[in-house]
């Protein structure tokens, strides 16, 4: 296998305090050949911006609220992602839905790390409807964005045992920390250059995964 060695131009889209950013910068100090090239948010107060910028990473905020329609604030989003050089748009705690029109152009660039073993739990407030089912396992998962929320190609997943005595926010702090691994090792199988998207299946090293990769 041959594997490059150029840094993989990598932007962040994140809506609060940044965490998985954070393991990112982190990595691409140490073990991991990406360039952090932005941080973009949907509130300017966004703690992951402020964590960004004192890592001196360029960041821009965009508010829904100034521009007209969505279609409108996707698109100066992007611009400006664009405009960064990203070659891979990671969503690391973006609270947004994307159009269609937006996951269209960036098919293939764009991920998202989410925390339940999808399919199961899409959408908000995993780690309560997880123990609420009487799930005896939960995790995160890394797939490549779709039209469908939360519905795309799953590359990666990690898991952990939820315990008798296990509330929705114990559950999310011995969660976190996984959280970040995964995306670390997800994010270096692209700056690696081992992985895409072929139509609706992923390739890694060229062969078809036929379930998600393990953390």
């Amino acid at each position: 296998m041959s594997v490059s060695t150029e840094h993989l131009r990598v932007a962040v889209l994140l809506s609060g305090r940044g965490s998985n950013l954070a393991a990112l910068i982190e990595a691409a100090g140490q073990e991991l050949a990406i360039a952090l090239v932005g941080a973009f948010g949907d509130r300017a107060d966004a703690p992951g911006l402020a964590r960004a910028a004192a890592a001196g990473i360029p960041t821009a905020s965009f508010s829904p609220k100034s521009y007209p329609d969505k279609a409108s604030f996707e698109a100066a989003l992007f611009a400006a992602v664009a405009a960064s050089g990203a070659e891979l748009v990671v969503l690391a705690g973006f609270m947004r839905v994307l159009t269609a029109h937006t996951v269209e152009q960036w098919r293939g660039r764009l991920i998202n790390i989410h925390p339940s073993l999808l399919p199961k739990f899409q959408g908000l407030h995993t780690h309560a409807r997880a123990i609420e089912a009487g799930e005896r396992e939960h995790g995160a998962s890394v797939h490549f964005v779709t039209p469908v929320l939360d519905g795309g190609p799953v590359l990666m997943q990690t898991r952990l045992p939820i315990l008798p005595d296990d509330t929705p926010e114990s559950l999310a702090t011995r969660l976190l920390p996984l959280e970040h691994r995964l995306l670390v090792a997800a994010v270096r199988l692209f700056a690696e250059r081992r992985v895409r998207l072929d139509g609706d299946q992923i390739a890694v090293d060229g062969q078809m995964i036929g379930e998600p990769l393990k953390l």
